[in-house]
């Protein structure tokens, strides 16, 4: 028996001894993980803010997202640029053009445009079809190079300086157009029927004023024309000043041009659509966990008038944000073109180096329930007729015709209003009177 112990007990030591050896081995054979170099540093900065924001996170699965992430930190990332180039390469699985990295000089450019002020470039505004790939002119700024050129929405950029758009991407396109003021970019650019331009644009500062008014007379009314160009963070304001000298001017209704407005902050679009909507749903936006968020406007509004509003196919994001919010609320009619269809919103977070990171955090839906990403908003009159050069000119026949709509709807105004003064001066009938007749 203390035979038959014996060897039971030395057979324990050395299996204890065994897995001691099993242990230290695995333990030693664990990689030292030294802290990560700051250009790695920014790679994993910027897959966690898309992982924790991105608005499908079903795809995280499909595209293997923790793999992704896994792989291209193994990669040789030394310098800030491979660490760009890298968050690029991560981010295509993803398939979405509107989360992308921003180099410092782009994102410091993004900020000041947000803020309304003027910006070194061609003037163009980008989208990328999601079929192929091509980069898209959604609009071009006013007073610009491109605008100047001829250049207009629906048009694709095929190279700038001899690199294919389509290789370089939508951020890296938009990177290679800007630059120093009077430096020169060659473009070259295709329409809907196929047919190829080269433009060799002059860059220069362009004027990002984003709040334009005038006053419009006719025989019969006073109209007032508000144009916004862009959604910066300034607009709101701009626009509440806009309107009460508008009312101060005694106008009658108003044309709200929203034509080649290609976006800005949702916020500020919002904004304005509650200066122009009492107590009205104006959009509703759906975050990652598939979570309804109703936007109701206020009771208060800044102009109460008849209103129309143009849109074109550079009317996009937070612009259709607006337009989509007047049209369901039968708030204004919507004059000109199909618009361009972007139903995503992007949240801008900063990254090390002065870099930035957008990321696309929700979707969005127009107050009766219309998904208008890659389908536009129909305006309830379509203008077939060429757009102006020179948006509000004289020579712009949509604002004319859209004048004529207006004013058609404020003779209707004030055929109403007589009709029910003619009632009020009548005294019409109450219960006495019909109890008598």
């Amino acid at each position: 028996m203390a035979s038959t112990f014996n060897k039971l007990l030395l057979f324990t030591k050395w299996i204890m001894v065994f897995v001691i050896i099993i242990s230290t081995n695995t333990f030693f054979c664990i990689p030292n993980t030294e802290a990560l170099s700051d250009s790695k540093q920014i790679v994993l900065d910027a897959w966690t803010l898309v992982n924790e924001g991105f608005y499908d996170p079903e795809i995280f699965q499909e595209v293997q997202w923790k793999k992704i992430r896994q792989k291209t930190l193994q990669k040789q990332i030394e310098t800030s640029e491979e660490a760009y180039l890298a968050i690029e390469e991560m981010l295509k699985p993803l398939e979405d053009p509107y989360t992308r990295v921003l180099r410092p000089k782009d994102y410091e450019l993004l900020k000041s445009s947000n803020l309304g002020s003027e910006i070194n470039g061609v003037g163009l505004q980008l989208g990328k079809e999601e079929s192929d790939g091509k980069i898209k002119v959604i609009s071009t700024l006013a007073g610009s190079p491109a605008e100047d050129a001829g250049i207009i929405s629906g048009d694709f950029i095929e190279s700038v300086d001899g690199e294919l758009a389509t290789d370089l991407g939508l951020a890296n396109t938009a990177a290679k157009l800007r630059g120093e003021k009077g430096s020169k970019v060659l473009v070259e650019i295709s329409s809907n029927d196929d047919e190829i331009k080269e433009f060799d644009l002059e860059r220069r500062s362009v004027d990002l004023r984003p709040v334009r008014t005038k006053r419009l007379r006719d025989s019969s009314h006073t109209i007032g024309y508000l144009r916004i160009t862009q959604f910066s963070e300034s607009v709101p304001q701009k626009i509440e000043e806009a309107l009460q000298v508008l009312k101060e001017r005694e106008v009658e209704g108003i044309i709200l041009d929203l034509r080649n407005n290609s976006g800005g902050l949702v916020s500020s679009g919002i904004a304005v659509a509650d200066s122009f909507l009492k107590e009205s749903l104006i959009v509703e936006t759906k975050n990652r966990e598939g979570i309804k968020d109703s936007i109701i406007s206020q009771k208060n509004t800044f102009f109460d008038g008849p209103m129309v509003t143009l849109v074109n196919q550079g009317t996009a994001s937070a612009s259709e944000i607006l337009a989509g919010a007047l049209q369901d609320n039968q708030r204004s009619d919507l004059l000109g073109k199909q618009t361009y269809g972007k139903g995503l919103i992007q949240s801008l977070k900063s990254l090390s180096e002065d870099s930035g990171i957008a990321i696309t955090v929700a979707s969005y839906l127009t107050p009766n329930g219309n998904n208008i990403q890659g389908r536009g908003i129909m305006p309830d009159k379509i203008l077939d007729f060429p757009e102006a050069k020179d948006f509000g000119s004289p020579e712009d026949k949509w604002v004319k015709d859209a004048e004529i709509y207006l004013s058609s709807l404020l003779d209707s105004e004030d055929i109403k209003n007589i009709d029910e003064n003619e009632i009020k001066n009548y005294g019409g009938i109450n219960d006495e009177d019909e109890n008598n007749i």
